[in-house]
């Protein structure tokens, strides 16, 4: 099944590459041609996220850029970068915060999209690598143990994802389907079935306030498949559909977002603000 979905995917790839814009070309452009899916995890995030009443924090760092765009009329179609660590720290006394856990992301996207008056039409292509590793924090000195009795193991991920969407004024619906070519530990699941939206209300009261609400399905097996939920509601200052500050309000149940974690099951809800560069 998965080899299906790889070779379905490759075939999509082809098609999106034989598109020839012709037009206007930019290098290295301010804003991305396909802005990240709000309440995806997998995007790229620049801030703090609290966990409601687990003494734990999420460091987010990391960006995705477009190096060429390409334009012609109502055409756009990129190519670019992703970057970033999603790190969990514990919060202790005298201003502490040891890493508990850490994963990187890194790797290659294109994206096509086509507008229709207010119709848009597109999809984000990823190539991407993922690894996951424990850090000093998730060790007890006290008890000279791992915590929970968890020891570190390798985890890692090569994988391509196809995300198309369409967009309606501020309404986008997307789904997104993931095939891992290569995983360590090989017991997970090589397919990720995901479905989702994000919906901006635009300079409300003001110009530069945006409400926005999100939402995102996931499913993924590790002896089963089993769903993820992702709701996100906050605001977002600067325009909705580029570069700003938001501030949010998440509420998450499913298996851990880190990779050290894949077999743990949470639910929580979490405040947290991100610079979207």
């Amino acid at each position: 099944m998965a080899n299906r979905s790889l070779i379905f995917i490759l075939f999509i790839i082809i098609q999106l590459f034989s598109f020839k814009v012709q037009g206007q070309t930019i290098w290295f452009p301010d804003d991305l041609n396909v802005q990240p899916y709000t309440a995806n995890a997998l995007e790229p995030k620049a801030g703090f996220e609290f966990l409601n009443g687990r003494n734990e924090i999420r460091l987010n760092v990391g960006t995705s850029r477009d190096f060429y765009k390409s334009l012609d009329s109502n055409i756009v179609f990129s190519f670019g970068g992703d970057f970033f660590t999603y790190s969990l720290l514990r919060s202790e006394r005298d201003f502490h915060f040891p890493v508990d856990a850490i994963d990187y992301l890194f790797g290659l996207n294109a994206s096509y999209k086509i507008k229709i008056e207010e119709h848009e039409y597109g999809l984000r292509f990823r190539l991407s690598h993922i690894s996951a590793h424990f850090v000093d924090g998730h060790y007890d000195y006290a008890e000279n143990n791992w915590r929970n009795g968890q020891k570190p193991q390798v985890y890692s991920r090569e994988f391509i994802e196809l995300a198309p969407f369409y967009k309606f004024k501020n309404l986008r619906l997307y789904t997104i389907l993931t095939a891992i070519f290569n995983i360590t530990p090989d017991k997970i699941g090589k397919e990720i079935y995901q479905a989702g939206f994000d919906y901006y209300y635009p300079n409300w009261p003001f110009d530069i306030i945006n409400p926005f609400l999100a939402y995102d399905f996931k499913l993924s097996k590790f002896e089963k498949f089993i769903g993820s939920n992702s709701l996100t509601l906050g605001f977002k200052f600067g325009k909705y559909d580029s570069k700003g500050f938001s501030i949010r309000f998440s509420y998450f149940s499913g298996r851990s977002i880190h990779g050290e974690y894949y077999s743990v099951y949470e639910k929580y809800t979490s405040i947290g603000f991100n610079i979207e560069l």
